[in-house]
């Protein structure tokens, strides 16, 4: 359905055609009455030439306040000689702030008035003093319906104006009010990320004192005495598995601090990571994200290059990290041999959903036996610093 305003711009492209139509017929239909043969070609010849105006105007190969004064004169000349041409004046009073300046269509519309005046009083020009009366008195009342529909229709326009520009505050507000919210959030979630790395920085550190204080510096000492001792089978086997025991827990301690990331971005040390065991893809642009989201990602991905080794025997695993407008995501796939039960169950695959479920992040995991292991991780993105 069309809005007011639409019906509006149809009546000013078309509304003139139909009312000069309707005030020549009724200009024909009483012409002998009215109007010399004189006068009837001179507003035939007018006629047409108004008909030319709209069709020029309608094409936009005339401007509008040469449109509008032109259609004014010729629609003032017509009802002089004919006052039925007045159907084809009564524009005047609907569309002169369209065309010309405030003070012009002031100007503009008197005119119109003079001349629906003079149609209604009988013609142009008055023939009796009972006529100019007449005249006269319709006159000043088209006047004053000028004034007062033209002030109805000014408050009406700074009304509309009003209504708009409070319209069009409450929408910045709102944007600006959506924009806090988003900044609110993202917010939220970086604090929320420190809060979580500082317990885990704090919970990393004492378990990495606790391995080097007590397995570690256990195992050196029995390592030392078991130098000492006689050299037997046992005693071999003994120290080889203590020495064993104690790379293991150096591993651990170096494995709670991403020593990795200390000098590398994210995409080169999962590149040192991954080395020959698998094909690496990075997509979109690489920035640097908050170092426990690296952290966490590097850890995901080493846990789960270890599993697809050492337990899916995959012969290719492909590794792909994508950077999006607001979260990365890890993937790690295999062809190995893939699994059944529940994708909690075991230590390794717990341990890197919980990871990421401590920087506010989620990990999905799908397998099937001889298909394969496919992991994958999100978290938000939370640029560094």
């Amino acid at each position: 359905m069309a809005t007011i305003q639409e019906q509006w711009e149809r009546f000013f492209r078309w509304g003139p055609f139909g009312l000069l139509l309707l005030a020549t017929l009724l200009a024909l239909t009483i012409r002998e009455l009215v109007m010399s043969p004189a006068e009837q070609e001179m507003a035939a010849a007018l006629g047409l030439t108004a008909l030319v105006l709209q069709v020029l105007h309608l094409t936009a190969r005339i401007p509008g306040p040469i449109y509008y004064w032109t259609r004014t004169g010729l629609a003032f000349v017509l009802s002089w000689l004919n006052p039925f041409f007045c159907v084809y004046a009564v524009l005047g009073y609907f569309d002169s702030q369209r065309y010309v300046t405030r003070r012009w269509a002031l100007t503009g519309t008197l005119v119109t008035a003079v001349t629906m005046s003079g149609a209604e009083a009988g013609g142009l020009p008055p023939k009796s003093a009972a006529h100019v009366a007449v005249f006269g008195g319709l006159f000043l009342l088209n006047a004053t319906l000028i004034f007062i529909f033209g002030g109805l229709a000014d408050r009406e326009a700074e009304r509309t104006r009003v209504q708009e520009e409070t319209i069009a505050e409450l929408e910045r507000t709102n944007a600006r009010l959506e924009q806090a919210l988003a900044e609110n959030a993202g917010l939220q979630a970086q604090l929320l990320v420190q809060a979580r790395e500082a317990g885990v920085s704090d919970e990393r550190r004492r378990l990495a004192a606790e391995i080097h204080d007590t397995i570690a510096q256990g195992l050196t000492g029995i390592i030392t005495q078991l130098q000492a001792a006689e050299e037997n089978e046992h005693v071999r086997r003994a120290t080889d598995l203590a020495r064993e025991s104690l790379r293991e827990a150096r591993r651990s301690v170096q494995d709670l601090a991403p020593t990795h990331l200390e000098h590398d971005t994210l995409p080169e040390a999962l590149k040192k990571v991954t080395d020959r065991r698998a094909h690496l893809t990075i997509t979109g642009t690489a920035e640097p994200l908050h170092e426990e989201l690296e952290a966490t990602l590097l850890r995901i991905a080493q846990e789960a290059l270890a599993n697809a080794a050492r337990h899916a025997h995959a012969n290719r695993i492909g590794v792909t990290l994508s950077y999006m407008d607001d979260e990365v995501t890890l993937d790690i796939r295999d062809d190995g041999r893939g699994f059944t039960g529940p994708s909690s169950s075991g230590f390794g695959l717990t341990a890197m959903r919980e990871r990421a479920e401590r920087v506010a992040g989620t990990l999905e995991i799908e397998s099937e036996p001889g298909r394969g292991t496919a992991v994958s991780a999100r978290v938000p993105l939370i640029r560094h610093g």
